[in-house]
């Protein structure tokens, strides 16, 4: 007889605090609770009180639990959670979730597109789609994902918990998790949450004994009085206050008639005394002696597989038929000791993790192993072949019959196969279980394989102590030339991190190793990752020679074709294309096509999609269009690839605020600067900051520019290859839509002095264009510099080549060649149509010159600039226009407009646009000069508008007025 309670007893509390929670999330206040207990406690309990409330809001729910086998299953729980909610709703059709549809499926194999090569997304591209679908399903009514049983789940679940936990403070989610109180990573998780307020931790505590006679009543539907004082004392103190226990313990008295319902009430027989080592071992071996013998003999079986077994290896451990297995596990069912596993037709779970350890325990030691012997034996020698999960139960069974290396060897082989498939954080759980019972001929492989996971899964410094604890092989052998492989390895993922001296240290080992003629595929791995490691800053190593660099990673890329080694190659004609790029982007690309081609052969999804992006890239800096680029970032969300979608997006960005549709370039950074963030994606955030700096200086907004160079120095691109393009095309370019040269010019010698020392492809800098414009207009560059410019490959651009051209045409003005002068202007007219904001800074650049040599078209140039300064907020050029074409002696019209750009308060005070040019000036706290000299007015006309407005705003002295402007956070424009 099963004895359950109906109802929860005992946990008022916990329901409260569920019950708030759920409250909260309608309100779009994201909550994240965690339940711990020991086994029995209650947790279950409340996880379904809280899905049956979630239901009755209206709420969607999600379930799911962490497998209990001790199989190590990458992202168990939350696959079972999404079937939970789509298995019968289908695929979520929302647009918003496009984009996240290839990494859910990696959740959801249904979802993944029928023919497309799959794509190993990254834990937190995993944990970002994760919360866009969680945030979607809540949009209505809010959200519920409850995931038990955490403290059995694998890494990879535990990482994407913490980073939903971590995000969700205002989305409509409710997170629930559940764990008993064992040490490893999801109490970690659940410890680290609760002290920095991110979720709230109950501990499960055993019932009351007021709680317990209660909860006995519940079970026996009797009032607590009703209940043998006898019973509740034998229940209370076996029990200890744990529920399930209670309820087993209560049902062993009523199936032996020592407890048992009369006309007066219940009453108990005489209790047998003594002590009892295991109340819940003998109520089980008492239950299984009440079976037949068949379903006794496949109970043990199933629990030597685990709380939850598969019904075919169950079948292939006890060999029963068809019709007899299903015969005997629906007489376990009915004996209320299994239930089918809802989440998988082919699986049954025991109703309770303590049900098949009490069974197992009440087996003699010998008898276990005997028993786990056989059943590993039965798996491996079954003609079928082992998959993860079966190499880890097989594992498990021979651990369980003592024979440690053959567990060894099967959690190692489980683990390199986990590593292949991206899930590192589980390949590290299963190599970690393996490393110590390996035999000694086996361990320092195993140890190996655990420094390449613990690598790639980002624990970078664990990788190396591990690396160097290793035993020593001998020099140019079998393996050497294995280990050889393994810090090649480290090495990559030390430059894919930016740790230059950790690269440099792995690479130097790797060689003297593998010796001074490794094997082809070896010496191309080799000279692939050192390429790489030359181009980060501080590499230390002396400057090469870039035609004999070329030349051996050419060679490299070959040798990688050659000896089948697709990675390696397209690894190799990638870096390739950048060192091409020397010679001229037709190279560059040819590298990059051949890239294309080989990650499309050898169907690296990955590889391909990179090699898309950066020819997209090509085409925009040659042409100014984006179009190539889109395409690529199509590709990227296609594939599901969260990453380089990011990496996309911020070359969007900044080619958006090159063409000045701030708009676009806005919506692309707020959409995709937080997220990368997020997953930690440190190159792209820096990027799309960058982008966002560039185009507040490209709007003439310089506080605005400073705020988002701050975040992109704590970003840490200041240690990046961005540095040229933040003195360059951000800072310098802004200087100059202040009309300050100096600082523009500073500017660019700084962008040039930092290329002088480290290798640099970014060539928007200025380096090729705008520097040498500046320099002819100051007279300090002639014809050969400018010719010079022009040849290097940078000086192909597009956006530079606008700027060369000016200058082109500023040398010819002043050798008295107008009408060649004038040609060029024409060229630029069209070459700087995509560019609105530099065609116009170089008309007001180039009038003075043209007036002063007697050439082109300086007046209708000023009117043209002036008019889209203006109406671009831009007033420091604007003036400046106004200013040079009162000196040429042109008519200057006044601009009525303006009022409209006045906050309303300042308006109603009376602020006239003029003085409000001054206002937007007085947070940097300038001197009347200064102001003067941003808006060419004279500081007598600064001084009226500075009384001006310490009139109208009632301040009672200029340091209050800059105060009141820096309050006002006014941006030009």
């Amino acid at each position: 007889m099963r004895a359950t309670s109906p109802v929860i007893v005992g946990r008022d509390e916990e329901i409260g605090l569920l019950s708030s929670a759920l409250d909260a999330v309608q309100r779009r206040s994201g909550r994240a609770l965690f339940l711990l207990g020991e086994a029995g406690i209650g947790k279950s309990r409340l996880v379904g009180e809280c899905a049956y409330r979630a239901y009755g809001l209206g709420m969607p729910v999600l379930r799911g639990r962490a497998t209990s086998t001790g199989l190590v299953v990458p992202f168990r729980p939350l696959a079972e959670a999404l079937a939970s909610r789509f298995r019968a709703a289908g695929t979520p059709t929302d647009p918003e979730l496009a984009p996240y549809h290839p990494a859910l499926a990696r959740l959801v194999p249904e979802w993944r597109r029928g023919g497309s090569p799959g794509y190993p997304e990254t834990v937190v591209e995993l944990a970002e789609a994760l919360l866009r679908l969680l945030s979607v399903l809540g949009r209505e009514a809010g959200c519920a994902i409850l995931l038990e049983d955490l403290h059995d789940c694998d890494t990879e679940t535990v990482a994407v918990v913490e980073y939903v936990i971590d995000n969700l403070a205002d989305l409509p989610i409710l997170f629930l998790g559940t764990l008993r109180p064992e040490p490893g990573a999801a109490l970690d998780l659940v410890r680290s949450t609760e002290r920095r307020h991110a979720a709230t931790v109950r501990e499960l505590g055993p019932l009351r004994d007021d709680r317990v006679r209660a909860l006995t009543g519940a079970c026996l539907e009797a009032r607590p009085e009703e209940i043998p004082e006898s019973v509740h004392r034998r229940l209370a103190e076996r029990a200890a206050g744990n529920p399930y226990l209670l309820e087993v313990l209560l049902a062993d008295l009523l199936d032996t008639g020592r407890l048992r319902r009369t006309d007066d009430g219940w009453e108990a027989a005489e209790q047998p005394g003594g002590s009892v080592p295991s109340d819940i071992v003998r109520s089980w071996a008492r239950r299984l002696e009440r079976l037949d013998e068949p379903v006794r003999d496949l109970l043990l079986a199933s629990a030597t597989l685990g709380s939850q077994f598969s019904v075919t290896v169950l079948q292939t451990v006890t060999g029963f038929e068809d019709r007899a297995l299903f015969t005997h596990l629906r007489s376990a069912v009915e004996a209320g000791v299994i239930a089918p596993d809802g989440a998988a037709p082919d699986r049954y779970t025991f109703r309770h993790s303590l049900t098949a350890e009490a069974l197992i325990s009440s087996l003699a030691p010998a008898e276990r192993a005997s028993l786990a012997r056989r059943a590993a034996g039965a798996i491996e020698h079954s003609g079928q072949p082992l998959d993860e999960d079966g190499r880890q139960l097989v594992a498990s069974l021979q651990l369980a019959a003592g024979n440690r290396a053959g567990a060894a060897r099967q959690f190692a082989e489980a683990g390199r196969r986990m590593l292949a498939s991206g899930a590192h954080g589980s390949a590290v759980v299963l190599l970690e279980r393996a490393h110590p019972l390996a035999d000694e001929t086996d361990r320092a492989a195993v140890a190996e394989s655990l420094a390449v996971a613990r690598a790639e899964g980002g624990d970078l410094d664990a990788a190396l102590a591990l690396a160097d604890a290793l035993p020593p092989v001998p020099a140019r052998s079998e393996a050497a030339a294995r280990r050889g492989l393994i810090h090649i390895e480290l090495a990559w993922a030390a430059v894919m991190a930016e740790r230059t001296a950790d690269a440099a240290l792995q690479v130097e080992a790797a060689r003297v190793l593998l010796g001074p003629s490794p094997p082809p595929g070896r010496r191309a791995a080799l000279v692939v990752v050192d390429g790489y490691l030359a181009l980060l800053p501080g590499h230390g190593q002396k400057p090469r020679d870039p035609a004999d660099s070329e030349r051996v990673v050419r060679e490299a890329a070959e040798t990688a074709e050659a000896e089948g080694l697709p990675v390696v190659a397209c690894q190799a004609w990638q870096l390739l294309a950048l060192l091409r790029r020397e010679e001229g982007f037709d190279a560059a690309d040819a590298a990059l096509e051949r890239m294309l081609s080989i990650s499309t052969e050898h169907a690296l999804p990955v590889w391909r999609v990179e090699a898309l992006v950066r020819l997209g890239a090509n085409a925009f800096m040659r042409t100014g269009d984006a179009a190539r680029l889109l395409s690529a970032r199509a590709a990227a969300t296609e594939l599901g690839a969260l990453l380089l979608t990011r990496t996309v997006d911020g070359l969007l960005a900044m080619n958006a605020v090159m063409c000045a549709r701030w708009e676009e370039a806005q919506e692309i950074i707020d959409r995709s600067a937080e997220a990368s963030a997020r997953v930690g994606d440190r190159s792209a955030h820096r990027y799309l900051l960058l982008a966002g700096a560039t185009m507040a200086a490209h709007r003439g907004r310089r506080r605005e520019m400073d705020r988002a160079l701050a975040a992109f120095r704590r970003a840490g691109g200041e240690q990046s290859l961005l540095v040229p393009l933040r003195s360059g095309l951000c800072r310098a370019f802004g200087a100059l839509l202040e009309e300050d040269r100096e600082r523009a010019a500073a500017g660019l010698d700084e962008a040039l002095a930092w290329e002088a020392d480290h290798p640099s492809y970014y060539y928007l800098s200025g380096r090729y264009g705008l520097r040498p414009l500046l320099r002819v207009l100051a007279g300090e560059a002639d014809r050969a510099e400018l010719a010079e410019a022009r040849a290097a490959p940078g000086g192909a651009l597009a956006w530079n080549r606008q700027f060369l051209e000016l200058a082109d045409a500023v040398l010819l003005g002043r050798e008295g060649d107008p009408a060649g002068a004038a040609r060029l202007m024409a060229s630029f007219d069209v070459r700087s149509a995509p560019f609105p904001v530099a065609r116009h800074l170089g008309l007001r650049l180039v009038t003075d010159a043209a007036r002063a040599d007697g050439w082109g078209e300086p007046v209708a140039w000023l009117r043209s600039a002036e008019e889209y300064f203006y109406g671009a907020g831009v007033q420091a050029v604007a003036s400046a226009c106004r200013a040079a074409l009162r000196q040429a002696g042109a008519s200057v019209g006044q601009h009525r407009g303006g009022w409209d750009r006045i906050p309303s308060p300042l308006r109603t005070s009376g602020v006239t646009p003029r003085e409000y040019e001054v206002f937007v000036l007085l947070p940097e706290r300038p001197g009347n000069q200064q102001i003067a000299r941003r808006l060419s007015i004279s500081p007598r006309t600064v001084e009226k508008h500075m009384a001006s407005l310490l009139s109208k705003t009632g301040r009672a002295d200029r340091a209050a007025l800059c105060e009141f402007a820096a309050e006002c956070a006014v941006e030009p424009g």
